[in-house]
């Protein structure tokens, strides 16, 4: 699955995940306003000539305050929507077959790998990419890395290690650098609803 795939996925799952939970924030907008006329109705006969002079103030904050919260839930949700699209991006690549995920591996490695000497750091659920699975790149590409004892955090894919430094290629990073390109684009799309 190329990046343009996966990016199209991602927003097209965004924009389905959002339009969701966007409908249920409506739901609760009206909620919020019916139970806010309720409360409304219960203090007019409660206060009765006190009431009607102050009722257009009354209702005018209300108003504003109600909005507040519709606004405060949406943008709430909105985030979450987005946050959660992204999470499920991560949890594709994790769920990649084999064969895709070896391929999207070798070729992140192919282009991080520096001297062809380092260390590749996996998780220790790490599946796919073993020392056997390297071993087999090394021979193709006249490598000589390595996998690395030290375990890493992650869902998949690796960290490339080099002395001092570290090259992220884990599905994590690889989404977080999607996700700067992305974001503003899914989010315009969200709230233009």
């Amino acid at each position: 699955m190329s990046l343009a795939e996966i990016k199209k996925k991602i927003e097209t799952e965004a924009r389905t995940e959002a339009d969701a939970i966007l409908a249920e924030a409506r739901a609760e907008a009206d909620r919020i306003k019916k139970e806010a006329e309720k409360e409304i109705k219960s203090i007019e006969g409660t206060y009765g000539e006190r009431f009607s002079s102050e009722q257009p103030e009354i209702l005018r904050r209300r108003k504003i305050v109600a909005s507040l919260d519709v606004n405060r839930i949406e943008l709430g949700i909105k985030q979450q929507a987005i946050s959660e699209s992204f999470k499920g991006a991560v949890n594709q690549l994790a769920g990649l077959s084999k064969d895709k995920y070896l391929s999207l591996a070798e070729k992140l490695l192919l282009k991080s790998v520096e001297s062809g000497d380092e260390a590749v750091l996996v998780s220790p659920e790490e599946k796919h990419i073993t020392a056997e699975w390297l071993s087999g790149f090394n021979e193709k590409h006249g490598k000589k890395l390595t996998l690395g004892e030290k375990r890493i955090k992650a869902s998949g894919g690796f960290v490339l290690k080099s002395g001092n430094i570290e090259t992220n290629c884990t599905w994590e990073m690889l989404v977080r650098w999607i996700r700067d390109d992305l974001e503003a684009e899914v989010a315009k799309r969200l709230f233009s609803a």
